[in-house]
């Protein structure tokens, strides 16, 4: 199996079960969750039926694929696959209101069409339906005790999420950020969710706990090369791409780890922290920090940190090569070395 035939033939289920979980379950209560279909991609602003571009749904295919390269059936995870969706997409809605984004995927943003309280409420009821779906995992013969295990790693995880989104905003205030802060804040904002992903999968597929474990290591340090690659084309990437502003990141002075690595260098680091100190930034002063970081080579380091969380996660990998099912492991390193090189 290569990545290419996982993605054709998991993506449907995924959707189908998605679907299922955010039928409205009468008409009073229709437009909360067309919203939420809103949302992903389903319907349009006037919530009719649309298709638009609606993320890569790597955490459910994570899911799956650990399922299967434990050895597993990955449609028994796909309960678990759904609610995993679910509970990444409530943090995108409440990141778009807290980040004050007006678009997500070429589109205007929840709460910048039907006002703030509807979308965090939307968001809420996400959240609900995303732990609702670990109790259809029964429907598919999961025993009780795996279910309960992963549904508690799955609360985990949800908690560590906000620890990471805590972090993320409390540093747009702060110019004291050093870079194990920052790795501190993307393990729970970005690795926690995409290290709980393939760990739940295999758990589900039969791994022990010592297994699952390897392939919680491998989605963590997956979650760690992934973000600093957002890092990256929040700053350098093509909006038409990636479909948000490039300039964001900088506007609102987010420390991202490029502006983290400029900020400590020896040459330009003064300069930049003066600058994060001043008021709020214009489109002029985008321009100014891209300079600075240049002249600290921030990109270069940048993917460098990528290339040795790439590392770690090839290691993950091959801790359970010898169990489970090679070929899917492959798929799992194929998706590795895809992401990276995205540019979207």
């Amino acid at each position: 199996m290569m990545l290419s035939e996982a993605i054709a033939g998991y993506i449907p289920l995924i959707e189908e079960e998605l679907r299922s979980l955010l039928e409205p379950p009468n008409r009073a209560v229709a437009g909360h969750y067309e919203i939420m279909q809103y949302h992903l991609g389903w319907r349009d602003q006037a919530l009719q039926p649309s298709t638009a571009p609606a993320g890569k749904r790597l955490r459910p295919l994570l899911c799956l694929l650990g399922c299967a390269a434990a050895g597993g059936n990955p449609l028994d995870a796909l309960p678990a696959a759904a609610g995993l969706e679910l509970l990444h997409n409530f943090s995108l809605l409440h990141d778009d209101i807290e980040d004050r984004s007006e678009t997500r995927r070429h589109r205007p943003t929840a709460w910048s069409i039907w006002g703030v309280p509807i979308a965090c409420n939307v968001g809420d009821g996400m959240f609900s339906l995303a732990h609702l779906a670990f109790f259809r995992l029964r429907d598919r013969g999961v025993p009780e005790s795996v279910v309960a295990t992963v549904l508690q790693r799955f609360i985990e995880m949800a908690l560590a999420l906000t620890e990471g989104q805590y972090l993320d905003m409390s540093f747009e205030q702060r110019l004291d950020v050093s870079v194990a802060d920052y790795d501190a804040m993307i393990a729970g904002k970005t690795g926690a969710l995409l290290g709980v992903a393939p760990e739940i999968g295999a758990l589900i597929g039969g791994a022990s706990v010592e297994e699952a474990a390897c392939y919680r290591q491998y989605g963590a340090a997956l979650g760690r090369a992934f973000q600093l690659q957002d890092d990256i084309l929040g700053i350098w990437g093509d909006e038409q791409q990636t479909g948000k502003s490039t300039a964001s990141d900088i506007l609102t002075k987010k420390k991202t780890l490029p502006v983290l690595i400029a900020m400590n260098h020896p040459g330009v680091g003064a300069t930049l922290r003066a600058l994060y100190a001043g008021d709020a930034f214009d489109e002029a002063d985008v321009g100014k920090v891209l300079v600075l970081l240049d002249r600290a080579a921030a990109r270069v380091a940048t993917e460098e940190a990528i290339g040795e969380a790439m590392q770690a996660a090839r290691s993950a990998l091959r801790r359970v090569t010898g169990s489970g099912d090679l070929a899917t492991q492959r798929v799992l390193a194929e998706l590795l070395d895809n992401l990276v090189a995205r540019s979207s």
